[in-house]
């Protein structure tokens, strides 16, 4: 049996479009080729990148249209930066910049130290200016959740206050652990999936999504 997760609160966010479920089912299929496989993530990580962002405050401005002046709304300015967990993470970047092209990207290594098999960062770059950023962090798989809290917590160091996730696949025990960590961090899925196995994979998953991206072996 899995572990049980609080669907209803406001800091998860599952996004349940039906383009989502279909692409989602393909993402999964153990004989999607590379090609298509990329290609899908980078279509799910827009989508969810329009959920994200969906509340940025808004200010009004006077616009001239071909019959008369009307009122419209406009971004107030709000700076994002995107920051893939490396290398899988890298995969979901050009979908968010395809929906919002001027915001930056950090980049944000993390790996398991093998001594203490904790998460630690090995490589970090980020606008100067992280503190007054909406952080997107991307990564395709929340499993444990390790990595990811750590993420959170190094940003926080930085001073970032927004910080939003963007998952395609979550399991309940990835889930709980990062809303345990940290109290403002919101999280967004395609999919809560059943459980953890022994090796700390999501069942049923998609495999190894940064070795299904760049055609690799584990």
């Amino acid at each position: 049996m899995g572990t049980t997760i609080d669907l209803n609160t406001d800091r998860l966010t599952v996004i349940n479009h039906a383009l989502v479920r279909h692409k989602l089912h393909l993402l999964r299929d153990k004989d999607t080729s590379i090609k298509l496989f990329r290609e899908l993530v980078n279509e799910l990580a827009l989508l969810e990148a329009y959920e994200a962002l969906r509340d940025l405050p808004l200010e009004e401005v006077e616009v001239e249209t071909p019959l008369e002046r009307t009122t419209c709304e406009r971004l107030t300015g709000k700076k994002l930066v995107v920051i893939p967990i490396l290398r899988a993470g890298l995969g979901m970047v050009d979908g968010v910049l395809e929906l919002v092209p001027t915001a930056r990207v950090g980049h944000l290594g993390m790996q398991r130290n093998p001594d203490t098999h904790e998460p630690e960062q090995y490589y970090c770059k980020l606008p100067n200016d992280i503190d007054k950023r909406v952080c997107l962090i991307v990564d395709p798989m929340l499993a444990t959740g390790g990595s990811l809290i750590a993420a959170i917590n190094f940003l926080r160091e930085e001073g970032a206050s927004d910080i939003r996730c963007l998952t395609l696949v979550s399991c309940p025990e990835g889930i709980n652990n990062v809303l345990a960590a940290d109290p403002d961090v919101q999280i967004f899925t395609c999919a809560v999936d059943r459980q953890l196995n022994e090796r700390a994979y999501i069942l049923p998953g998609l495999g190894d999504a940064g070795d299904r991206i760049y055609g690799t072996k584990g």
